[in-house]
C-alpha cells in the first residue's frame, strides 16, 4: 500500500450555522487517481480549496505529505488548476511561466514550457496578456501553469469548462502522463468520461460524503443524476 499525500481528520467548512463540507475523514495514496462528483453546492470546491491552502478549515484537520496545510512544504508538494483562473496583469503567458517554474526551482524549464503550450495550442501566443484572453484560452494557460511545476499531486476543478475538444483531450493527455509519472490526481469534474481513467470516485453532496470507492463500483448515473452538461 503507498503512503498517503493527502489525509483528512474531520476536516470540516462551515460559515456560520451553514456546513459547506461536513467532518471528512479521507486518505489519499501517493500515485492514485481520483475523480471528485457532486452538484453545485456539494462541498467538492470547498474541499479543493482547502488542500489547496486558500481556505482555513473550521475544524479538524489534514495532511499534504505528512505537512500541514498552508505550509511551504505543502504548497511545494500541491500544484492546482482552479476553475477560474487568477493571472497578473501586466505579465505574459510566457512570463508566468518563468516564474511558476522558477519558483520552484525547475531546472530546465524552457523546452517543457514550450512542449505544454504546444500541447493545448497556444504556442503561437506566449507572448501575448492571458488578461486579455477568452474563456478558453484562459483555461489552457492555466493548465499549462499548473503542469510546468513539478508536484507529488495535482488538485483540479472543473478544468473542462470551456475547453474545445482540443484542449479537453490534450488535458486529459496531460493527466495520463502526470499519473503515469508517479502523481497523485484529484479531478473534481462534470466531464465524466475521465472517471474511466480512475481508480477511486469520491462523491459529495450537500456538503456530505456519499461515496468513497473504486471506480468500476460507482454508479455513476445515480451518483451525478441532474449534473449540468459541459459547456463548449
Amino acid at each position: 500500500m503507498s503512503a498517503s499525500i493527502v489525509s483528512t481528520a474531520g476536516l470540516t467548512k462551515s460559515y456560520g450555522e451553514a456546513t459547506a463540507l461536513a467532518p471528512l475523514d479521507i486518505d489519499v495514496a501517493s500515485g492514485q487517481r481520483i475523480t471528485l462528483i457532486g452538484h453545485n453546492g456539494s462541498g467538492k470546491t470547498t474541499f479543493i480549496r482547502m488542500l489547496a491552502g486558500m481556505l482555513e478549515p473550521s475544524n479538524g484537520t489534514a495532511t499534504i505529505g505528512g505537512h500541514a496545510l498552508g505550509s511551504i512544504e505543502a504548497r511545494s508538494a500541491l500544484s492546482y488548476l482552479a476553475d477560474e483562473p487568477v493571472f497578473y496583469d501586466d505579465l505574459s503567458v510566457w512570463e508566468h511561466l518563468e516564474f511558476i517554474a522558477r519558483l520552484h526551482g525547475t531546472d530546465a524549464w524552457e523546452q517543457h514550457a514550450i512542449d505544454l503550450l504546444d500541447a493545448v495550442g497556444i504556442v503561437d501566443r506566449a507572448d501575448d496578456l492571458p488578461m486579455t484572453f477568452s474563456r478558453g484560452l484562459k483555461q489552457k494557460a492555466a493548465i499549462a501553469m499548473a503542469f510546468v511545476r513539478p508536484f507529488e499531486i495535482m488538485v483540479v476543478d472543473e478544468p473542462f469548462v470551456g475547453l474545445d475538444r482540443t484542449g479537453r483531450a490534450a488535458l486529459l493527455d496531460l493527466f495520463r502522463s502526470a499519473h503515469a509519472d508517479g502523481a497523485a490526481l484529484i479531478v473534481a469534474t462534470h466531464e465524466l468520461s475521465s472517471v474511466a481513467d480512475s481508480e477511486r470516485v469520491i462523491a459529495l453532496s450537500g456538503g456530505e460524503l456519499t461515496f468513497d470507492g473504486a471506480a468500476a463500483d460507482a454508479d455513476v448515473h445515480a451518483l451525478t443524476e441532474g449534473l449540468p452538461p459541459v459547456e463548449n
